[in-house]
């Protein structure tokens, strides 16, 4: 069966890393009926962490570079949880992103931005959803942002 939102990740060049495993006493997703809730992904690449704070070492550029790599880690879960086949994800319900960012930084909507402009890319009118971007004085392992997400299922 063809996979839409795997040839799409293809047209635009990408592709999803391995779902992380989790770092604690926490489960990467749970699901609740026809929604499933994925725990935090932290901003890293094939290199690592990203990490950094935005305001001081990162610009809002790479900002929202770190957050979309967090979105492809929450379509590499949604993956996982829907046992390898994306045609179950019927859209992106919420995202909440935090950044970590100095006491002035103001622009956490456009690092966020990040992971919500690949969502429409990849999902279309289904990646449009509610959202939330907030600063933390830190972020686990120092990473420049984390973002959780809250999904549809079929």
């Amino acid at each position: 069966m063809s996979n839409a939102i795997e040839t799409r990740l293809a047209e635009l060049g990408l592709s999803l890393p391995d779902a992380p495993a989790p770092a604690a006493n926490y489960v990467p997703f749970v699901q609740v009926g026809d929604t499933l809730y994925v725990s935090g992904q932290i901003s890293m690449d094939e290199n690592g962490l990203i990490t950094g704070k935005l305001g001081d070492a990162i610009d809002v550029e790479a900002g929202a570079a770190a957050a979309r790599r967090c979105a492809l880690a929450l379509l590499a879960q949604v993956r996982a949880a829907c046992g390898g086949d994306l045609n179950r994800l019927r859209r992106v319900v919420k995202l909440t992103g935090f950044v970590n960012s100095t006491p002035d930084f103001t622009d956490q909507p456009k690092v966020v931005n990040g992971a919500s402009d690949l969502m429409v890319e990849v999902l279309g009118d289904a990646g449009r959803h509610a959202r939330s971007a907030v600063s933390a004085g830190s972020l686990p392992l120092g990473v420049a942002v984390e973002i959780e997400g809250i999904f549809e299922i079929a």
